[in-house]
């Protein structure tokens, strides 16, 4: 029985646990998508993988940014509860021009707050990698993760 792209299931895995020419795979890519190669060879000798590699996981593996634009991705962040934060915190997810869809704060316990946010991304300006950098530097935020994604 034959399945369709539509009937395969995803995973979000972590970098430092994915083979070597996958990671060379989306290396490629980049160099590919931002015009730093000039073809495929070209990009596959840089990274130093065999083409017949590239071409088995070209069309199956992606950065995280890719596949969740124009998505709704859930975000969990653990902040310090300060005055403003959450003010803060909504204003550097908007100015990425993401559209936060619900907000949940838990009460503050012993100086720290959990915030969940879903936020739709059709807007955002920037990949999710740089918003997630940017959130981080935010001096009251802790901890931020990205809990889930869909359509």
């Amino acid at each position: 029985m034959r399945h369709n792209k539509a009937d395969k299931k995803f995973y979000l895995v972590r970098e430092d646990v994915l083979p070597e020419a996958m990671k060379k795979t989306l290396e490629a890519k980049e160099m590919i998508e931002r015009g730093k190669a000039e073809s495929v060879w070209d990009a596959v000798q840089r990274v130093d993988l065999s083409r017949s590699a590239f071409y088995k996981y070209r069309d199956t593996v992606f950065p995280f940014h890719t596949v969740v634009k124009e998505r709704i991705i859930t975000l969990f962040f653990y902040l310090e509860d300060r005055s403003g934060a959450l003010s803060n915190l909504l204003t550097t997810v908007a100015s990425a021009g993401c559209n936060v869809l619900t907000i949940h704060q838990t009460i503050p316990l012993q100086g720290r707050a959990n915030v969940t946010l879903s936020v739709n991304t059709v807007g955002m300006e920037i990949d999710i990698e740089e918003l997630l950098t940017r959130l981080r530097r935010l001096e009251f935020v802790e901890k931020v993760e990205v809990l889930g994604s869909g359509a």
